[in-house]
């Protein structure tokens, strides 16, 4: 029998990392309630309060993993309705500094759902819980305290037409709100410190059409993805969405704009590394009218560091952390905060100021995966520590590497998907063999048992 932790909890925000959380929560409280501003039962497209839905997302192998975990049989429902799902270093298509990796199976599975199809299957299992209930169309006003201010009771709500505001008592509240959470305010508000910041400023910008294809460039691949560089900083993720449509999200970053005008959007396409994307795209029919979203910055919350926080209140998904959404990480991050979150109510009662130490180590990988990508471009502001240099260096030569064998490319993608640490990558014979790889490729000789598969047909 499951012990309860109290009789009501209220989650704040309903996208992937409130779903989880609100999954979570039911194994421990009587009642969860989700609290959302959007419309959302029911909906299977994109909605206002995920402006970044209309573009390219990732689900990491390591939040694949967690999904499948916490809702068994999801993957199966997905490929059934037709989800393209193939290995993340086999059946993705990568350009890296401008050249094609070599393509081999690294055992791990990508999800090529959009943010959309993910959030709706997710949404369907969590709202199927029993004891789950959702609040739509439903302003989040402020959170109701104590009267010494050391714990949080509630949250005050209103119905987006309502001239009252609600109170919802909670044995504990979860800010699950994403990029623009209020908790730094409230906390500032209550009399307790605000945590300091971690920001990488990227001014990255995301513009993205559907195609209706002429032909197939993608064969048995599902995505196209040319990785932005510092020789050329920009970049694209070209999706197959089956039945012959396809998504394009082209990304600049430090300022560059990829435009939303059909013209110029195809004249961007021109510039990436891999042209086979323009080759596509300029004989395509587009589908609807392209939108645009930016991300000025990545942000670290440091709530890790902070020694006193009200009790019953938590924060987690992108209120603590928004990295830069090239990398894929935010959704994985969320996933892997719900099995923490989850840990963490197995010893009791919720104790804030330890949840958020016990999130500072699954942070940090992802973290320097992105900062240290993003310190590569000369023009983005940020400490290039030795750490930072060094790892950038390494990272150059093992995509070098990669060029010609799919076996430092299944290693990159375990290690990006999050399931293999970094430290795998930096095994003494594992880094000789990609700087001696990375030597013959460069001199332009073959690489000793280099194992090329470039294409479908040589894998």
């Amino acid at each position: 029998m499951v012990d309860h932790l109290g009789e009501r909890a209220v989650v704040l925000g309903a996208g992937i990392a409130g779903l989880l959380t609100a999954r979570v929560l039911s194994k421990r409280y009587r009642t969860v309630i989700l609290v959302e501003r959007d419309e959302i039962i029911g909906v299977t497209g994109t909605r206002r309060g995920i402006p970044q839905g209309s573009h390219a997302h990732a689900l990491l192998a390591k939040g694949q993993q967690i999904l499948e975990d916490l809702f068994p049989g999801l993957l199966a429902q997905m490929q059934d309705d037709g989800v393209p799902i193939g290995d993340m270093a086999g059946r993705l298509r990568w350009y890296f500094n401008g050249a094609r990796l070599a393509q081999k199976d690294c055992g791990l599975l990508s999800v090529s759902a959009t943010r959309p199809q993910l959030e709706a299957y997710i949404r369907e299992r969590v709202f199927a819980l029993p004891n789950v209930e959702v609040l739509q169309n439903t302003v989040i006003r402020g959170l109701v305290v104590s009267d010494d201010k050391a714990r949080v009771k509630g949250v005050r709500v209103a119905g987006t037409t309502a001239e009252a505001d609600d109170v919802l008592t909670a044995d504990l509240v979860v800010d699950a709100t994403g990029r623009g959470s209020r908790t730094p305010a409230w906390l500032e508000e209550f009399g307790y410190e605000r945590p300091g910041e971690d920001s990488i400023k990227i001014d990255l910008t995301y513009t993205s059409r559907n195609f209706t294809l002429t032909e197939d460039p993608f064969g048995n691949d599902l995505a196209i993805n040319p990785v932005a560089c510092p020789a050329n900083p920009r970049g694209a993720f070209f999706v197959n969405l089956g039945n012959g449509e396809a998504l394009v999200s082209l990304t600049g970053i430090i300022g560059d704009r990829p435009p939303g005008e059909l013209d110029g959007f195809l004249d961007y396409t021109r510039s990436l590394s891999a042209p086979e994307i323009h080759g596509a795209v300029h004989t395509a029919k587009p589908v609807g009218e392209a939108t645009s979203f930016r991300v000025p910055a990545s942000i670290r919350r440091r709530y890790d560091k902070l020694t006193r926080f009200p009790a019953a209140f938590l924060v987690i998904g992108d209120g603590v952390c928004a990295f830069n959404p090239v990398y894929g990480q935010g959704m994985t991050v969320a996933a892997m905060e719900a099995v923490a979150l989850a840990e963490h109510l197995a010893k009791g009662q919720p104790r804030p100021v330890e949840f958020f130490r016990e999130l500072k180590p699954i942070i940090d990988v992802p973290w320097s995966i992105s900062a240290g990508g993003d310190l590569a471009f000369p023009e983005v502001v940020g400490k290039r520590d030795l750490q930072v240099r060094m790892g950038n260096v390494f990272m150059a030569r093992l995509h070098t590497a990669a060029q010609v064998g799919g076996r430092f490319t299944a290693a990159f993608f375990r290690v990006a998907g999050l399931v293999d640490p970094p430290q795998t990558l930096m095994r003494p014979a594992f880094m000789l063999d990609v700087l001696r790889t990375a030597r013959r490729v460069v001199k332009g000789r073959p690489a000793r048992g280099a194992d090329v598969g470039l294409s479908s047909a040589t894998r």
